[in-house]
């Protein structure tokens, strides 16, 4: 899963391919850009924030206007020749969001693209050197580059940016304290560039059982810098690692091992489905839900106070199940905390209550 690190990566492969290079064509393939052409265009720079990879523009001197017809470029002094001037004055950035599995792939030209099924490329960009192609990409838009905030402006300090502020994301996280702090950590307008792996692995390593309300961890600082290490450390490679070990089947403490024992202790990791705090469905071994049976199934509330209901409580038709905490309705990329995964040891991560 692409986490803020990935992005950055990404972004770092696509600059090389593209950066101080004239566009010589471009096929979107999104319908709300099918009409959409980047010819004459220069890029300038591609960018992360968080998990958003920014790809800016200027227009060069024989630039098309994005939105403009070869015959109206073709008129001197026509409709082209105005919406270029126009044009001359607003760069432009294209956003691209990588979500679950989205990914962006570079080519010399003429050499076989093999980065996934050929319906899904979602956008594809030549220049003379090189051919980049976006594959499953979500919410790719192309917006004026004055305009970028109006899409990550409500992200948190970026994990990986130059301006990263661990007090402020402290504050923001802090600001709601009846939070998971499972949730906190990957909630995007608190800091941006966490996912479920660097989350997982985070909470192992200061201890801290993934329910623990925020207001109940003693060091949130200590937790925020540790999150922005472990991300930081992978920058560069693709090869993603907490345990300093690149050996495959080494390289985490507990996410992706369910069932599997604890590096420390040896106790068996456990994982619970869904996001942090939706009960698991089915009874595998290692699967987990920190509500008990009676709150699973009649919607009874939950240690932080929350009515949650089981996928199995529903009747067919029913509504859907209320919100999973009273912060849920302000987690930024809300699609973020879908189909999550968490993993953790119960011993070296024990429930409050049972610790005490």
């Amino acid at each position: 899963m692409p986490e803020g690190d990935t992005v950055w990566n990404t972004a770092r492969v696509v600059e090389r391919a593209l950066t101080g290079a004239t566009l010589t064509g471009s096929d979107f393939r999104v319908p709300r850009l099918a009409t959409t052409d980047l010819t004459g265009w220069t890029v300038t720079e591609s960018a992360s924030r968080g998990k958003h990879l920014l790809l800016r523009l200027t227009p060069g001197e024989t630039h098309r206007d994005p939105g403009e017809s070869p015959a109206e470029t073709a008129e001197p002094g026509g409709p082209g020749d105005n919406r270029r001037a126009a044009a001359a004055q607003k760069p432009l950035t294209l956003h691209s969001h990588l979500r679950m599995e989205g990914a962006w792939r570079t080519y010399a030209p003429g050499e076989r693209w093999t980065g996934r099924p050929a319906h899904l490329i979602r956008v594809v960009l030549r220049t003379e050197r090189a051919v980049a192609v976006g594959y499953h990409l979500h919410d790719l838009t192309l917006i004026p580059t004055a305009e970028e905030e109006s899409l990550v402006g409500h992200l948190g300090p970026d994990l990986l940016g130059a301006d990263w502020d661990a007090a402020e994301a402290v504050r923001r996280i802090a600001a709601h304290p009846e939070a998971t702090i499972s949730e906190a950590l990957l909630d995007q307008r608190n800091l941006a560039g966490v996912g479920n792996l660097y989350r997982a692995e985070t909470l192992f390593l200061r201890g801290l059982w993934p329910w623990t309300r925020v207001a109940d961890v003693a060091d949130l600082t200590g937790t925020v810098e540790l999150s922005q290490r472990l991300v930081a450390s992978n920058r560069g490679r693709w090869t993603q690692t907490t345990t300093g070990s690149l050996r495959r089947g080494e390289t985490s403490y507990v996410y992706g091992r369910r069932a599997q024992p604890c590096r420390r202790c040896g106790t068996a990791i456990r994982k619970a489905e869904r996001s942090p705090l939706l009960p698991t469905s089915g009874s595998r071994e290692g699967d987990y839900s920190p509500l008990s049976a009676s709150a699973r199934q009649d919607g009874s509330a939950g240690r932080d106070g929350s009515v949650r209901r089981g996928p199995g409580s529903m009747a067919r038709g029913a509504e859907k199940s209320p919100p999973l905490s009273a912060s849920a309705g302000r987690i930024g990329d809300k699609a973020e905390l879908e189909d999550r995964i968490t993993y953790w040891c119960p011993r070296c991560q024990p429930e409050p209550a049972a610790a005490a």
